[in-house]
C-alpha cells in the first residue's frame, strides 16, 4: 500500500481512553498468539501503569487516532497501529520520529510476530539478544533489538 500523509502530535492522558481502543483492536489483529486471559490481563494495567510510564505520540486520520507509540529512556515501548491503518506508513512515521526526537535505538519484540520482527528489520533495527518471557514474566519469548547503527558503534 502507498504511505498517506500524517502528522505525528503528542498525546495526553486525555487520549487514553483512544488509545486503549487502539491497542486492544491492534493486538487482537496482530497478536494471535496471546491468550485471551493474558490480553485482558495486560489491558487492565495498560492505563493504569504502563501509559504513564512512557512518552506518547498519535497519529489521526479521518478525525480519530490511528496509530500510537510510546517511548522511554531511548527504547520504543510500544507501537500499536488501528487495523484498518495497518501497512500504510503510519508505523514507519511513528518509528522515524521517534528515532528523531526520543532518541530511540531499542525494541522488544514478541518472537511469534513474525511481521513485527520483518517491520522492525526493514526500519533498521537487528537482534541482539532474546528473552524466554516478556516483561510482564508471561511466557512470550522477546527479541530484544538495536538500531544498526547503534550496534556498529558499540
Amino acid at each position: 500500500m502507498q504511505s498517506i500523509p500524517c502528522k505525528v502530535v503528542p498525546l495526553t492522558q486525555g487520549h487514553y481512553s483512544a488509545v486503549e481502543a487502539v491497542w486492544e483492536a491492534s493486538v487482537r489483529s496482530t497478536h494471535a498468539f496471546l491468550r485471551e486471559d493474558d490480553l485482558l490481563t495486560i489491558r487492565a494495567r495498560l492505563v493504569s501503569d504502563f501509559l504513564p510510564a512512557v512518552t506518547l505520540y498519535g497519529v489521526f486520520m479521518e478525525g480519530s487516532l490511528a496509530g500510537f507509540a510510546g517511548t522511554a529512556s531511548r527504547k520504543l515501548e510500544m507501537l500499536f497501529i488501528a487495523p484498518y491503518w495497518q501497512g500504510r506508513g503510519l508505523g514507519r512515521r511513528l518509528v522515524e520520529s521517534a528515532i528523531r526526537h526520543e532518541g530511540v535505538a531499542f525494541v522488544d519484540v514478541n518472537e511469534q510476530n513474525p511481521r513485527a520482527l520483518a517491520f522492525y528489520r526493514h526500519m533498521g533495527f537487528e537482534v541482539v539478544g532474546r528473552s524466554e518471557r516478556d516483561g510482564m514474566g508471561m511466557p512470550y519469548p522477546l527479541l530484544h533489538m538495536m538500531l544498526r547503527h547503534e550496534h556498529d558503534q558499540k
